[in-house]
């Protein structure tokens, strides 16, 4: 007696093949997920960082001297509610503070020194610097003729003694 194989597969062969899909599915959805979640916290970590901008902004729009020191507060941006932290401190440059905004949403609930999305810093002052004297050549610039090599604008470009002239320059008084 003759055993006539059909043309069809085994249930072994089936049950092998629809374990190897499902692994190859379970490994595409959990990269999706990941990348999922990877997107939305991009997002939030954008959105806290716009919020932290938009508080210093605030700061300087208001012309006044933020006090120094921590302060906390709450705010409502892209359809969200957003906890900000703002520590003012001076800096060695006499009335120069640094701001420092950390931002994250209202619902993650953390200690004071994590669960930030982001610390933005930004800086608010009126310090002005001494003048020290310096004083550059820029040079004098004119508006149309030609340009050649050693000139700016048309004009001969600026040198002083002890400095290499631009190439194509004649060299200055006093140097060979």
């Amino acid at each position: 007696m003759r055993h006539v194989r059909g043309g069809g597969f085994t249930l072994i062969e089936v049950l092998v093949a629809l374990a190897i899909v499902a692994i190859g599915m379970a490994a595409v959805m959990g990269a999706l997920t990941s990348s999922a979640n990877m997107i939305s916290y991009l997002r939030d970590k954008t959105l806290a960082q716009w919020v932290a901008l938009n508080q210093i902004a605030n700061l300087r729009l208001s012309g006044q001297q933020p006090p120094a020191g921590t302060s906390n507060g709450d705010t409502d941006f892209a359809g969200r509610s957003w906890h900000w932290r703002q520590e003012v401190v001076a800096t060695e440059v006499p009335g120069v503070e640094r701001i420092d905004i950390s931002v994250r949403p209202s619902e993650v609930k953390a200690g004071e020194d994590n669960g930030w999305f982001t610390t933005v810093s930004g800086i608010w002052g009126d310090a002005i610097g001494t003048p020290n004297g310096f004083q550059p050549d820029w040079g004098t610039q004119t508006v149309g003729g030609p340009a050649s090599p050693g000139t700016l604008g048309g004009a001969q470009a600026p040198t002083t003694p002890g400095t290499v002239p631009p190439p194509g320059a004649q060299n200055p008084p006093g140097s060979k």
